[in-house]
């Protein structure tokens, strides 16, 4: 399960790259397999400066990722029913923290990172579809493949499609950080969860265990 898990955060960390570099967003298989083959290409060309300075892999992850993730809308799936018990600048302080939180959990799993090979499905969009999933298997040498689903979601207002989840060998990992924080948040208020994850985010990049 924990080398499922992280070979399933390697492979939503590669889900992101430069917006800046012309990759569109008005198709969700599109966008899947541009951003991931670029972000691991960056990953690549970079190990020497990774090495040397494995705080530089939240950059990374700040420059690369966040542009193209709908983190407000998954911190409020992840809030879940005490979202009316919020006011708007609790919920603000929150998806910042949440924000951070992932920068913190992605440059874990990043940093693991060991050239694997990704395999993603293709697919068309149905006409007034707002939610797809994108199939990809994560490829490593030696090791049984990873079947992982992508889930995106297209924005209403503006129509760009964005990664809010994924599931691995059916498990989502927002709903995994839903039932883990909603409790939570629930019982020690949103305000000292809000806290709990800044706190995380100032340890230092841990790279996550690889398991066999």
């Amino acid at each position: 399960m924990k080398k499922l898990l992280i070979s399933g955060l390697l492979m939503l960390a590669g889900l992101w790259a430069p917006l800046a570099s012309a990759i569109s967003l008005d198709n969700p298989y599109v966008l899947v397999n541009e951003v991931a083959q670029s972000t691991f290409d960056r990953l690549s060309r970079q190990q020497a400066q990774i090495k040397a300075n494995p705080e530089y892999l939240r950059t990374i992850v700040r420059e690369e990722m966040l542009p193209a993730v709908d983190v407000r809308f998954s911190a409020y799936r992840v809030i879940g029913n005490q979202l009316n018990n919020t006011t708007p600048e609790q919920r603000d302080r929150f998806v910042a923290a949440f924000s951070d939180y992932l920068v913190v959990t992605y440059a874990d799993a990043l940093a693991a990172y060991k050239e694997q090979q990704l395999d993603i499905g293709t697919g068309s969009v149905a006409k007034g579809e707002k939610l797809v999933s994108v199939p990809v298997s994560v490829l490593e040498t030696n090791q049984p493949a990873i079947k992982l689903e992508f889930k995106l979601r297209q924005n209403g207002r503006t129509g760009e499609w964005r990664v809010f989840d994924m599931v691995a060998e059916g498990i989502s990992l927002l709903s995994a950080k839903q039932a883990e924080l909603s409790g939570l948040i629930r019982q020690n208020g949103i305000d000292k969860v809000t806290l709990q994850l800044q706190a995380h985010t100032d340890k230092p990049v841990t790279p996550l265990e690889r398991t066999q």
